[in-house]
């Protein structure tokens, strides 16, 4: 299970940095009329938010631990 959802939290990870690239993509060519860069960039931030709130899940569950304080 620990594994599984840190696999889960990576791809969607990956997948908001897919998000931000594409964005970057449309911010650099012509406006064409296909698909608006606020697209790409609301995506992330949904993205964003959906890993906050399952890390919070997962530490309040015990599914992950945070480290330990170092001092």
């Amino acid at each position: 299970m620990n594994t599984l959802f840190k696999i889960l939290i990576l791809v969607l990870l990956v997948t908001m940095i897919y998000n931000l690239v594409l964005a970057m993509r449309q911010m650099i060519k012509k406006p064409d009329g296909e698909q608006k860069m606020s697209k790409f960039i609301g995506r992330r931030v949904m993205l964003s938010a959906l890993i906050i709130l399952l890390i919070l899940i997962g530490m309040a569950t015990g599914v992950i631990t945070p480290n330990p304080r170092p001092f």
